[in-house]
C-alpha cells in the first residue's frame, strides 16, 4: 500500500494546504512517521460507500472525484489538496469514488496522527475551512494551487489584536455546524458577547486603553473556556462562544461564568501593571440552534436576547425564548 517515506522537504510541506501557517519544526515529529504513498495514473485510492481510516495529502500528481466510476468526474484536486477527511472525521462511508489522474504521492495520516495535528491551532483552522468549503460546494470545487494561495491569503482566520479566530472563520465554522445539525442534531449554543458601554472608555480613556479592554478580555474569555468551548472575536467590541455538545440549561451557566470572570479582571496598560485601567462588564445573548435554524436566524436570536441583555442595564445573561 504505501511505502515508507523520505523526510519531505520544507517546500513540500509549506505548499500542502492542511500545514498552512504551522510551524513545521514543531510537528515534524508526528509526520516524520507518516509512509507515503505511490498511486497510479488510473487506480482507485477510495471507493464509495467503503470504510475510510486515512486522511491523504496530496504531494504530487492530480486526483479526480467521481460520484460514479462511468460518470465524469465531479472534481479535479490538484497537489497541496487533501481528500478523505470527510469520512474519517465523521466515520461514516465515504460518498465519492476518487481516482489518480496521474501517477501521484500521498501523505498518509491516520486518525491518531490527524487529531494530533489538530492540537496544533492552524492545522484546526485550514482542516475546518477545508471542510466548510467542500460541504458548501458539494465536492466540486476545483482550485489551482494560485487559487489556493490567494484564498488562503484572503481567509487569514485569525483577528490581529486577540489573536482569536475572526468573523470570517467563525461563519464557516457556523455554517459546516448548522449543515452538520441537520444531517444529525447534536447540542449547539452560540453566546453573543458585548463589552457593555466600550465606545464610550474608548472617549474617555483613549484607543491605546480601548485596545487594551479587548485584549484583556478576549483573554479572560478565553482562559474560562472547557473542552467543547470555542471563542472567535465577532466585531470591534464583540465576541462569540460556540458551545459544542451543550444542553440548553448549561449555556446559561457558561454565559455567567464567563461574565463573572470579565467583572473581576484587571485590565492595565500595555506599558505598565502598576496602575489598573477602569475594569468593564459584559452583556451575553445565549441562543439554542433548533432545526430550522439557519447562519442568520442563529445569529439573530442570539442578538435578540443580547439587546435584551443590555436594555436590563447590561453586566447580565439573557436566553432567547424559543
Amino acid at each position: 500500500m504505501a511505502d515508507q517515506k523520505d523526510s519531505l522537504d520544507r517546500d513540500k510541506l509549506e505548499s500542502l494546504l492542511l500545514l498552512k501557517g504551522a510551524d513545521l519544526e514543531s510537528i515534524r515529529g508526528l509526520l516524520k512517521d507518516c509512509p507515503i504513498q505511490q498511486v497510479k495514473r488510473g487506480e482507485v485510492l477510495l471507493h464509495a460507500e467503503k470504510p475510510n481510516q486515512f486522511l491523504y495529502l496530496l504531494v504530487s500528481g492530480r486526483l479526480r472525484i467521481h460520484l460514479k466510476l462511468d460518470l465524469d468526474s465531479i472534481a479535479i484536486l490538484e497537489p497541496g489538496e487533501v481528500v478523505g477527511e470527510l469520512s474519517l472525521i465523521d466515520r461514516q462511508l465515504t460518498s465519492a469514488y476518487v481516482v489518480a489522474e496521474d501517477d501521484c504521492s500521498l501523505l498518509v495520516l491516520d486518525e491518531e496522527t490527524l487529531w494530533s495535528l489538530v492540537d496544533a491551532s492552524p492545522i484546526a483552522r485550514n482542516l475546518l475551512f477545508i471542510l466548510a468549503r467542500r460541504l458548501r460546494h458539494a465536492d466540486a470545487l476545483v482550485l489551482s494551487n494560485q487559487e489556493s494561495q490567494r484564498e488562503y491569503e484572503r481567509y487569514s482566520f485569525i483577528d490581529g489584536l486577540t489573536s482569536l479566530y475572526d468573523r470570517r472563520w467563525l461563519e464557516s465554522m457556523l455554517a459546516w455546524q448548522i449543515i452538520r445539525y441537520k444531517r444529525k442534531p447534536e447540542p449547539l449554543s452560540l453566546l453573543l458577547i458585548r463589552i457593555d458601554d466600550w465606545k464610550e472608555y474608548r472617549d474617555t480613556h483613549g484607543p491605546t486603553a480601548g485596545d487594551r479592554v479587548i485584549h484583556t478580555v478576549a483573554r479572560t474569555l478565553l482562559e474560562n473556556m472547557r473542552q467543547g468551548e470555542i471563542l472567535a472575536r465577532y466585531q470591534e467590541d464583540e465576541f462569540v462562544a460556540l458551545l459544542m455538545a451543550a444542553d440548553a440549561p448549561a449555556d446559561e451557566a457558561v454565559g455567567e461564568r464567563l461574565r463573572q470572570a470579565v467583572s473581576e479582571a484587571k485590565i492595565y496598560s500595555f506599558v505598565s501593571d502598576e496602575s489598573p485601567l477602569p475594569s468593564v462588564t459584559i452583556s451575553v445573548g445565549v441562543a439554542h440552534l433548533i432545526a430550522e435554524d439557519t447562519l442568520e436566524t442563529f445569529v439573530a436570536q442570539a442578538r435578540r436576547a443580547l439587546s435584551a441583555a443590555r436594555e436590563g442595564g447590561g453586566n447580565r445573561v439573557f436566553k432567547a425564548d424559543r
